[in-house]
């Protein structure tokens, strides 16, 4: 992340010279991280998915190698549950859509839950015959992929005012979440959850009505939709690699809601996004401070009742909340950083 300052800069310099993102303590190891032994292991995996919101694990390369890891790789999205992959052990840890995790919990993979990021990312849009939520009973709806994280997330807002998801939605899946877009931008869907940059899309070409904004919306914007998942067996054997890896995200989330420019350009110069206007809006549209103030086992437990309340999952909210999740790195970081 050595190329998110101008000019040429080393590895010092960059530590003194934090202020060009804000505050030193955001950018530079705090005096904590110092005092801690290394990483367990030098290589940590991540997963590269299609999806600018996900901005806090993009800017994390530099603040993983200021941590101790010499080895970072963003493994390519070969499915999409992203937190499936990360059970599998294709990645240690990686941000995944909150109501993605759920179903993973509930089959008894074995990802451990460690913290939300953001709210807001996600924008139902519907047609004509979709004015409302409740409109969705007897419509298609496009997704990438049976049990995909749309779906889910689509079930959720439907359980929550009382619709069944398995009968009252259709669903019109495609070969992937641009299928899926495709679909509905071809009229062969009524509406489509959609994640950045796609809502940007949409609303530059005049396509679709917005139904559900959930960083605005209630209420879906009190709940993380970016959290941190890692791989259970990771977490149990390198317990320092993984406080590290999260301060390293927390941090990116930092800069993003600190200097949206600056990570905006990163994101073009990466080539994440190629239009810097589309990569500004939405960083400086969703709120990456939250992880300082919202609990991430709210967010678990209102997706989970949804879920369990429509027969989508069998395990109980506080189950899920037990076995699932692990808080015990984000309240240490919480407290050093000042959160």
């Amino acid at each position: 992340m050595s190329d998110l300052l101008p000019g040429r800069i080393n590895r010092r310099r960059f530590l003194s010279n934090a202020s060009a993102l804000g505050a030193a303590s955001l950018l530079g190891l705090p005096r904590a991280a110092s005092a801690e032994p290394p990483p367990e292991v030098k290589k940590i995996r991540m997963i590269h998915a299609p999806s600018i919101c996900l901005a806090p694990q993009l800017l994390a390369g530099e603040l993983l190698r200021l941590e101790g890891f010499s080895e970072i790789e963003y493994v390519e999205l070969t499915v999409n549950k992203l937190s499936s992959e990360v059970a599998k052990g294709v990645a240690d840890l990686s941000m995944v859509a909150a109501p993605e995790v759920i179903p993973v919990l509930d089959a008894g993979e074995p990802v451990m839950l460690l913290a939300g990021i953001h709210s807001g990312c996600y924008e139902l849009f519907g047609t004509d015959r979709v004015r409302k939520i409740r409109d969705l009973k007897g419509s298609t709806v496009a997704i990438s992929a049976a049990g995909s994280p749309e779906q889910t997330y689509i079930s959720s807002i439907v359980a929550y005012l009382g619709m069944d998801p398995k009968k009252d939605v259709h669903w019109v899946i495609g070969e992937s979440s641009a299928d899926a877009l495709r679909l509905f931008i071809e009229g062969k869907a009524d509406a489509f959850l959609a994640f950045p940059p796609q809502p940007q899309e949409l609303r530059r070409r005049g396509i679709g009505r917005l139904i559900v904004d959930t960083a605005k919306d209630r209420p879906w914007s009190q709940y993380f939709c970016c959290v941190v998942v890692a791989n259970r067996e990771f977490v149990r054997n390198n317990p320092v690699a993984t406080k590290r890896a999260l301060r390293a995200m927390l941090k990116g989330a930092d800069i993003c809601a600190q200097d949206p420019e600056r990570a905006a350009r990163y994101l073009v110069e990466k080539r994440y996004e190629p239009r810097y206007a589309v990569a500004l809006e939405v960083v400086k549209d969703l709120p990456y401070r939250r992880w300082r103030d919202a609990e991430p086992e709210d967010t678990v437990r209102f997706h989970a009742l949804r879920l369990y309340e429509a027969g989508i999952i069998k395990t109980s909210p506080a189950k899920l909340i037990a076995q699932g999740t692990d808080w015990r790195f984000l309240n240490e970081l919480k407290k050093e950083l000042k959160a």
